[in-house]
């Protein structure tokens, strides 16, 4: 009886952590560059249930059937396909469009390619690289950038955007050491003046954005506030990008959020229903075990 009790709670655990995904997802529909997240469940292992004595006095068990243990939330998986982009004008705000292909692999829309022997590739992505407060470097596709105080091109949260030369992008006039704010981007994120010279770096060299291409952006984990990270072991996965990425860097957009709106609200509403319905398994077995040790004490 017991069994089915924490069955119910497992699923229970799983809803509300399927819920808290989707919710997350609504509440980043307008976050530029948001990657929407989905969960994967897993079930735990069945059990091989047996009947001890075959009611005829034999000796050994005899099969029954598969009991099925639960289930769990295993994972929150971010699904990395391209989103709309949307103009804003503003010179400081920069969306990546990548469309990194594989020789003989062709993606579908989740980005996934299957061949016959059912081995999957996930196609690689590109992302702005940035340094966090640590000084570790980190991962964004969130282009709404500013240039603080100092010159340097950082995130809404204060975090610095690195260059080519794996330093912090520094936008000072030469001449004035002030913040430049007239500049152009190329499509392959180098600076450029009013007048198309190319920006210089500390190094007297041209000044562009370090773009990196993650070879499997499901070895990304969230860390909040738009940033990534490589799972330990994983950093060789990241370089990067060349010419022949198919990477472009738009000035004067954003990439939105490729959350699907409609398709969130249904799925919230199907694990509100299921914890639900599970919730009511639960109160049936708490009344059944209740009238039992009422009636057991009565006896």
């Amino acid at each position: 009886m017991l069994r089915g009790l924490y069955t119910a709670a497992s699923a229970m655990i799983s809803q509300q952590r399927k819920h808290d995904i989707v919710t997350n997802n609504i509440a980043n529909i307008n976050t530029p560059g948001f990657k929407q997240g989905y969960g994967i469940n897993r079930s735990f292992p069945e059990m091989l249930i047996s009947r001890i004595n075959n009611g005829l006095g034999e000796p050994g068990a005899v099969p029954v059937g598969r009991l099925n243990t639960g289930v769990m939330a295993e994972e929150n998986i971010a699904l990395h396909t391209q989103g709309d982009m949307q103009e804003t004008n503003n010179p400081f705000d920069f969306a990546l469009v990548s469309n990194i292909q594989l020789p003989g692999a062709t993606f579908d829309a989740s980005g996934k390619y299957v061949d016959a022997n059912g081995q999957r590739t996930i196609q690689p992505q590109a992302f702005f690289t940035i340094l966090n407060d640590n000084g570790e470097q980190r991962f964004s596709l969130n282009g709404k950038l500013s240039v603080d105080g100092t010159g340097q091109l950082i995130t809404p949260d204060g975090y610095r955007v690195l260059g080519g030369d794996g330093q912090p992008i520094l936008l000072l006039d030469p001449a004035t050491q002030t913040p430049v704010t007239n500049f152009r981007i190329t499509k392959l994120g180098q600076f450029t003046n009013s007048d198309g010279l190319f920006l210089q770096n500390a190094n007297n060299q041209p000044l562009n954005l370090l773009i990196s291409r993650v070879e499997d952006p499901n070895q990304l984990v969230r860390e909040g506030n738009g940033l990534y990270r490589l799972n330990a072991g994983s950093e060789g996965l990241a370089r990067a990008i060349n010419p022949e990425d198919q990477v472009e860097v738009r000035q004067g957009f954003v990439e939105r959020s490729n959350v699907d709106a409609s398709q969130s609200m249904v799925d919230m509403m199907a694990a509100s229903r299921a914890y639900e319905a599970n919730q009511k398994i639960i109160q049936f077995y708490d009344r059944s075990m209740d009238k039992a040790v009422n009636d057991v004490g009565r006896v």
